[in-house]
């Protein structure tokens, strides 16, 4: 026998306590009252606030427990106390990080807690990501407790991998939130150089332009070409004119 929704396998419903309506799981509410033509019904569900579920097997009504108190079903295989959670699939290999105060799926050994992010990371990048304080909370709300997959990128600033694609697609490669480039474009940047060798200006374009890059965050002076204006101290062409200031 098949229970749950479309989010989650789970043999029970929960009612939610901010407006004492019934639903399979948070993210099921949360569909419902985006929903709405009502602004007032616009809210989220604090899943840790949920003191009642409502079995499915039998509809009983009851306060928050891994086992049904009246058909003794396990309503989910995988149960957190905390976080008020029930789930079948334990095929996720689901665990609660105490530091997140929320579950995350994945395997608990594979992931650990950066205090600085604020948030748990694949252990592949133990040691190996620059930090950005709170960054699975500054750029998008809805990264931190996202069920979709998400990218870090070099500068440390994260987005939804959806979101990347997309973004890499549409031939877009600096970080949104910093503006630095987020991957290696040092075969780019050659072809620029090439561009830029090639191509020589006419006379009347003879002249420098101060520009700050958005890599090393240094400015200089460069000759100014169509092609693009090339940091000085790193080399990028990630860079943009800012002006003088005046005497």
């Amino acid at each position: 026998m098949h229970y749950g929704c479309r989010h989650y396998k789970r043999r029970c419903r929960i009612r939610a306590p901010c407006c004492n309506q019934i639903f399979h799981c948070r993210h099921c509410h949360s569909d419902a009252m985006s929903s709405s033509s009502d602004p007032k019904d616009h809210h989220e569900l604090v899943r840790s606030d949920v003191k009642q579920v409502i079995c499915s097997v039998c509809d009983t009504e009851q306060e928050v427990a891994k086992v049904c108190s009246n058909c003794c079903v396990n309503m989910g295989e995988y149960y957190c106390e905390i976080c008020k959670f029930y789930d079948d699939d334990t095929d996720k290999g689901q665990f609660h990080c105490d530091e997140c105060g929320i579950c995350r799926v994945g395997g608990r050994h594979n992931f650990f807690h950066c205090n600085k992010c604020g948030s748990c990371y694949s252990v592949v990048l133990q040691n190996n990501h620059l930090c950005v304080e709170n960054s699975m909370k500054s750029s998008c709300p809805y990264l931190f407790d996202s069920t979709k997959s998400t990218t870090i990128m070099r500068c440390g600033h994260t987005m939804h991998t959806e979101c990347f694609t997309e973004m890499v697609t549409q031939n877009q490669y600096r970080c949104p939130i910093c503006l630095k480039t987020i991957a290696d474009m040092s075969q780019t940047w050659a072809l620029l150089d090439w561009e830029v060798g090639a191509i020589p200006m006419p006379n009347e374009y003879h002249y420098e332009v101060p520009i700050l890059c958005n890599d090393c965050n240094s400015t200089s002076s460069i000759s100014f070409h169509i092609s693009g204006l090339k940091c000085r101290q790193c080399g990028s062409y990630n860079t943009r004119r800012v002006s003088t200031p005046e005497q």
